[in-house]
């Protein structure tokens, strides 16, 4: 199952935490922050907030197509590019201006936002890769990058077999009512 990507939700919820740390933060954090949301909607939900797909990388899980708008070159960033910088400094992205875009998210996203940033928020970098070293879907790709399926993230909640077979099949008819009738993304 792969879940289309959009860029646009990804980058509402990129700027969102961003917003909360005061604009400015590292990139692995980041990008972990992102993880634990989609991890936790995931389990709550049966769908993510990012629609990104996951894998294990040295650092421990991550949010692959916002790494690679992360750290790709900057024509492919078309609407990330408009809201977040490339990288600065210390590994940092940061907010181009106050204006983000919301609109994107649900009211029960961004609260599912804001409880992960009080959770994490204070954690820094190296912290956060530690705790995401321990959760039982990442492994060690040895220099590489293995996936994640939702599938193991699922698991390690421990939702039921019968539950995540329910969260692929619904997740697999919405990836099939985007690609007949299209979406915005």
């Amino acid at each position: 199952m792969a879940q289309k990507f959009s860029q646009e939700k990804a980058t509402a919820a990129a700027a969102f935490f961003l917003k909360l740390r005061g604009g400015r933060m590292s990139y692995l954090k980041l990008i972990k922050l992102l993880y634990l949301a989609d991890r936790l909607a995931l389990g709550r939900w049966g769908f993510n907030i990012t629609t990104d797909h996951y894998v294990s990388m040295n650092q421990g899980p991550v949010v692959s197509n916002i790494y690679d708008l992360i750290t790709e070159d900057e024509e492919q960033k078309s609407f990330w590019s408009r809201y977040i910088s490339p990288p600065l400094g210390e590994w940092e992205v940061q907010l181009k201006s106050d204006e983000v875009p919301e609109s994107q998210l649900s009211r029960a996203e961004e609260r599912l936002l804001h409880e992960i940033f009080g959770t994490f928020g204070t954690w820094n970098r190296w912290k956060l890769r530690d705790f995401t070293h321990n959760l039982p879907e990442w492994q060690n790709p040895n220099g590489s990058s293995i996936p994640i399926q939702i599938e193991d993230i699922l698991k390690a909640q421990g939702v039921s077999d019968g539950d995540i077979s329910v969260v692929i099949k619904d997740l697999n008819a919405a990836e099939s009512a985007n690609n007949a009738f299209g979406s915005r993304t």
